[in-house]
């Protein structure tokens, strides 16, 4: 993963991570939990409207032979991610959703091996396996409770399921849109489900704090919006593998943040998994890549 690759999905990751206190937060503060996910998706949509409006944005229309796969991968990634990650989060301990849709990079690894015909080292499986019992280890810190396997797990593997599809397949797209173009197609797509959610809008809007407003609007800018566009150019320029692997350091932020944001303070177990995700990480990105690069010289050598 080179140095561009990894600063995009580093950026992503930091704002994913930070998602959990602002919806936290939002929540904490009147808002309901569809009405939050429809906001913020309407001002990720306005923002990318404007955007596209904008003069010498060069902003162009998808190809009509794409909209069926933009609408899928936008209902698949967005609507039915965010459907199932907040439903299931409402009847299941949250250390168990944790560690299910930590899974996520393993599914977009076996899935990218598929449909893309990627390949991960030996090592780079070593990575993803550190970094998915890393995630145990933080949800077991955090939840403290056994898991259980209910119709809130199926909905959170799903959400699981249905981000590592969005992952892999809109890479492909990547080729012909660049990725704010792509990641507005996506995003205006999947907001139109959300819809649904608008008897009521107005009622919880009123009844929420200042707090909640701005934790709303942190929400909808920074982990809607652009944490979706860097994570596009990042996948656009890397392997989906690789850097879904990135994601293992989304639990470990969240952690740190709701430390600083919310005052909650991590057990040690959770602090230790922490530890454990990130060194899965460096294994898939560092020396994995460095075995690559070793091997490659290895074959350039033979070949001269």
């Amino acid at each position: 993963m080179n140095t561009k690759v990894f600063s995009m999905a580093f950026i992503t990751i930091i704002l994913w991570g930070s998602a959990f206190a602002g919806i936290r937060a939002s929540l904490q503060g009147g808002y309901e939990a569809g009405h939050l996910v429809l906001v913020r998706y309407l001002i990720s949509s306005v923002l990318f409207l404007l955007y596209a409006m904008w003069p010498g944005s060069k902003f162009k229309l998808p190809h009509k032979k794409d909209l069926v796969s933009i609408f899928i991968l936008g209902w698949t990634g967005i609507s039915l991610y965010h459907f199932a990650l907040t439903f299931g989060i409402q009847t299941i301990p949250a250390g168990t959703a944790g560690m299910l849709i930590g899974s996520a990079p393993i599914l977009t690894a076996i899935i990218a091996i598929i449909v893309l015909k990627e390949r991960l080292t030996p090592l780079g499986w070593v990575g993803l396996g550190v970094g998915f019992t890393g995630i145990v280890f933080i949800t077991l810190g955090s939840s403290g409770s056994s898991f259980s396997f209910s119709t809130g797990s199926l909905l959170l593997l799903m959400a699981a399921l249905a981000t590592s599809f969005f992952f892999v397949f809109q890479k492909p797209l990547l080729t012909r849109y660049n990725p704010i173009e792509l990641t507005a197609y996506f995003t205006w797509a999947g907001t139109l489900p959300f819809l649904i959610f608008s008897p009521g809008l107005f009622t919880s809007i009123q009844n929420a704090t200042m707090e909640a407003h701005l934790s709303t609007l942190y929400v909808g800018i920074f982990p809607a919006c652009i944490a979706y566009v860097t994570w596009a150019t990042a996948l656009s320029l890397g392997n989906a593998s690789t850097v879904s692997s990135m994601m293992y350091l989304v639990p470990g932020i969240a952690i740190l943040v709701a430390w600083i944001w919310l005052n909650e303070l991590p057990s040690t177990l959770s602090l230790i998994g922490g530890i454990i995700a990130i060194s899965g990480v460096l294994i898939v990105n560092i020396l994995g890549r460095k075995r690559r690069v070793s091997s490659e010289k290895a074959i350039a050598s033979l070949n001269t």
